[in-house]
């Protein structure tokens, strides 16, 4: 084994990388992604992202249901 093949978690990277960049390149994009995307879902959760202004179907609410109060009204009335 040579001295550039030192043991430990960087040298590992570097050797793929020098090895295989490719692939490290490809699933560092991936895994960007997947964080990117976890951030997003949890941005659109936490604003009610799925009251949405136009559905295809009615919904009825009784008025002590709690999600009444977040229901969104026509400007153009």
């Amino acid at each position: 084994m040579s001295a550039s093949a030192a043991r430990g978690s960087t040298s590992l990277l570097k050797r793929a990388w020098n090895e295989i960049p490719d692939i490290v390149g490809g699933s560092v994009l991936a895994l960007t992604g997947i964080v990117m995307a976890g951030i997003g879902l949890a941005n659109y959760y936490a604003k009610d992202g799925d009251n949405r202004l136009y559905k295809t179907g009615y919904v009825v609410f009784r008025d002590d249901d709690p999600r009444a109060k977040k229901v969104r009204k026509d400007e153009d009335d």
